[in-house]
């Protein structure tokens, strides 16, 4: 009986060590440059893995770039208090996972006629809250743009103007 109870006690020891950590950010988005842009960006990590998702509302319908921005300070009208796109190992501006980009390429995503849109990303270059300044996200900000981000032009893909801000944070 003993070695029955022991076995159990080991085995749920086992299960509760290899039990994955949840962590979770988010940002919530607020209206810049005019617009009346806003909604909820949140990042979940389990097992080296963050998944990000985006609910916005507000925004104009068609194409809008997302990125993921340098300095979480929303604090401008405009946005740009937030500076450029995050971009730690100095790569060029691309499409997320096609060639080279940097880690603050997110891309576009397409607002219905009602100004609402949702995107979702995987990365396991993305970090909540780790030591690893190449890849925690957290004190960053999530910048919607108000047009398409071209996949080109350098640093930024020319999206235009920045539309909705919000501050990355760990919860």
């Amino acid at each position: 009986m003993k070695k029955i109870s022991l076995l159990i006690v080991l085995f749920a020891i086992a299960i509760s060590c290899t039990k994955s950590e949840e962590k979770i950010a988010e940002a919530t988005i607020s209206a810049k440059s005019g617009s009346s842009v806003s909604g909820i960006v949140t990042f979940t990590q389990v097992d080296g893995k963050v998944m990000m998702k985006a609910d916005l509302k507000g925004l104009t319908p068609g194409t809008h770039a997302i990125h993921i921005h340098e300095k979480g300070d929303c604090s401008s009208d405009d946005g740009k208090s937030a500076g450029g796109h995050w971009n730690p190992t100095q790569d060029n501006h691309g499409e997320w996972k096609h060639g080279e980009f940097h880690s603050g390429d997110i891309g576009n995503l397409e607002a219905d006629e009602n100004g609402n849109a949702t995107i979702e990303k995987e990365s396991d270059f993305w970090c909540i809250g780790c030591e690893d300044d190449a890849k925690n996200i957290v004190g960053h900000a999530i910048i919607v743009h108000a047009g398409t981000d071209d996949f080109k032009s350098q640093p930024s893909g020319a999206a235009g103007a920045r539309v909705g801000c919000g501050e990355i944070m760990e919860k």
